[in-house]
């Protein structure tokens, strides 16, 4: 019992050791860092780093922002899906995603996810993924869709064009 006690006696005394040697005096009674004057003074305008800061990470170089997504495209995917109701857009990415919903005319219902991934009018641009409640829908579904919108996408861009 006795042999416990010292142990526990010797533990505390390490420990309080550690602390002791953790304080702001360094060897030779000296400061352990010699800061500059300029640092000690908190009134000192120079103390301040304004150049890094916590909202230099969220600035952007320019004020212009570069969306790489054809604004044709974009515009006939929300007109054909249209029926359905868009639960999260995001023009800077160039993805929509939609609720269920059935089309004018039809009994099934469907929900949609759109990935516009260039800026060329193009078919390579366009990727539609549609789901049915019970599954994917079927690849002639997704293919008309996705030729309605590239056709209207067209049509946007003639018309744009007469102007």
């Amino acid at each position: 019992m006795r042999l416990k006690s010292y142990f526990n006696f010797a533990v505390a005394l390490a420990a309080l050791g550690a602390l002791a040697s953790c304080g702001p005096i360094g060897r030779f009674g000296k400061p352990a860092t010699d800061r500059p004057s300029q640092y000690s003074n908190p009134n000192n305008p120079n103390n301040i780093d304004t150049e890094n800061t916590i909202w230099t990470a969220f600035n952007r170089k320019s004020n212009e922002t570069e969306v790489l997504v054809n604004r044709y495209i974009w515009q006939a995917s929300l007109e054909v899906l249209d029926f359905l109701p868009v639960q999260t857009v995001d023009p800077f990415t160039g993805v929509i995603v939609t609720g269920y919903g059935t089309p004018p005319g039809g009994g099934q219902a469907y929900r949609a996810t759109v990935l516009i991934k260039d800026p060329a009018l193009d078919a390579r641009s366009l990727n539609v993924a549609l789901q049915t409640r019970g599954g994917p829908a079927s690849a002639a579904t997704t293919r008309a869709i996705e030729d309605a919108i590239l056709t209207r996408a067209r049509q946007l861009r003639i018309s744009d064009n007469r102007l």
